[in-house]
């Protein structure tokens, strides 16, 4: 999770055409010019859309300009990252109705917004991601969109329906945020699939989530609850949310506590954190722990500390990464029904419908693996559909890839086995090649680790 400013809604430059004007001819895909059929597509029950003719859908080309968001996608991708570009195609950027507003972007003020982004070269294909942590629907474009982009998919991003620090005060009853993030992830799929099929004259032969963090607990929602929209997903490092427990509401209040002097280090570790992330965690104290508790804790249990963090999480960046003190000493296991009711309105069951590739960091030092991921595989065992899920632990990989740059003797990031990761799923899907269920990648001696990983 990561708070961060939204650009400016300022004039593209250096691109084919501004919003809502057809571009020049120049590409050609099956026949079809450049942005072809381009005023055909109409996103079905957006209230409002804007289409866009570009040279390149990269962040190589949208950089500096309101077709993304550098700034949301800070920390979540390591410095030295090769990604592909020259994209050219259809961007289409809005929102469906809603009734809220934390989501700045463009000047529109204007909750559930969207990207969905059309290859003048398609290969069949639709890969749909959510915003992770309370990020906005451009955070993913280097980690994701770029490289599906280039293999030819079309490409569909959602804010979730509610970002930033409040995001918790979204709806009416606890748990409602969280319950439209699953909502707007499945509103935008049905409608990108049926604005591909307006584009390319037929709708998406195949149909992939995936997403990091809250974008990887999307898809495994998804595939647990509407298995017939996606033909299989790549969850990175999802959170975790259960009726009984584990979630981050078990884990982190013991990190609160040791970050006021109330919890060792065995009780850190005992909650899930690994032995050999200690050199994380005054990182985590600063930029995660005490926000990412307050704010959970407020959407399930706003009752627990009606103070902290009220109606607002704050407005300078000290006070919105405050822990608040009450947070120590918070037992999910004892606070009253209502609020596991709350959860249980989101929770997973492993049910999951469709293969699925999970990933998740041994040195993940917000969610651990632990407490989250290693859960989750056994979930999905236990409800008998192994056979359906590919576990991967990644040694040396954390939350955020960004930290690489701080720690390059220590780390390595997770975003290149995604990649690879990704491909299996395809072969595993499309060709019947089936990846090992469960394997631990070595952060190798040498190499490198920035932009290869050999799954």
């Amino acid at each position: 999770m990561r708070l961060s400013r939204a650009v400016p809604f300022l004039a593209a430059t250096l691109l084919a055409a501004t919003l809502g004007g057809p571009g020049p001819a120049s590409a050609e895909t099956a026949g079809e010019q450049h942005c072809a059929r381009q005023d055909r597509v109409r996103v079905p029950g957006a209230a409002f859309q804007q289409a866009a003719c570009l040279a390149d859908l990269t962040t190589t080309g949208l950089a500096g300009t309101p077709y993304t968001d550098m700034a949301d996608q800070a920390g979540l991708t390591a410095r030295d990252t090769r990604t592909p570009s020259g994209v050219p195609g259809i961007q289409v950027d809005g929102y469906f109705p809603d009734s809220s507003r934390f989501n700045a972007t463009h000047g529109w003020n204007h909750d559930a917004q969207f990207v969905i982004r059309l290859p003048d070269r398609w290969n069949g294909g639709l890969v749909v991601t959510g915003a992770p942590g309370t990020r906005k629907q451009y955070a993913t474009d280097t980690a994701i969109s770029d490289q599906v982009l280039a293999q030819g998919y079309a490409y569909a991003a959602t804010d979730k329906g509610n970002s930033g620090a409040d995001f918790y005060r979204g709806g009416r009853r606890p748990g409602d945020a969280i319950a439209e993030w699953n909502q707007r992830t499945t509103e935008l799929t049905r409608a990108a699939r049926k604005a591909v099929a307006q584009r390319y004259g037929h709708a998406p032969r195949r149909t992939y989530m995936t997403g990091i963090s809250n974008g990887g607990y999307l898809t495994r929602w998804q595939l647990e609850n509407h298995p017939e929209l996606y033909d299989g997903g790549v969850d990175w490092e999802g959170a975790l949310w259960t009726t009984h427990g584990p979630s981050l509401l078990t884990s982190l209040p013991t990190a609160v506590a040791r970050m006021l002097g109330s919890a060792r280090d065995e009780d850190l570790y005992a909650a899930g954190f690994a032995r050999g992330s200690e050199f994380l965690w005054p990182y985590h104290e600063r930029a995660y722990w005490g926000v990412t508790q307050k704010i959970y804790r407020a959407e399930f249990d706003p009752a627990y500390d009606p103070a902290c963090p009220g109606t607002s999480a704050g407005t300078m960046t000290e006070e919105i990464l405050a822990p608040c003190a009450s947070d120590a000493s918070y037992d999910y296991a004892s606070r009253p029904a209502s609020v596991h009711r709350a959860v249980a309105r989101v929770a997973l069951t492993g049910r999951i419908g469709r293969p699925l590739i999970t990933l998740h960091g041994d040195l993940d030092t917000l969610l651990p693996k632990a407490a989250d991921s290693d859960v989750y595989a056994r979930m999905v065992d236990g409800s008998g559909r192994g056979r359906l899920h590919s576990y991967v632990s990644v040694v040396g990989g954390t939350h955020v890839d960004g930290l690489y740059d701080t720690y390059p003797d220590r780390l390595r990031p997770i975003l290149p086995c995604y990649r690879s990761a990704f491909d299996k799923l395809v072969a595993w899907v499309e060709r019947g090649v089936r990846p090992p269920a469960d394997r631990t990648v070595a952060r190798p001696a040498d190499g490198d680790v920035v932009n290869s990983c050999a799954l």
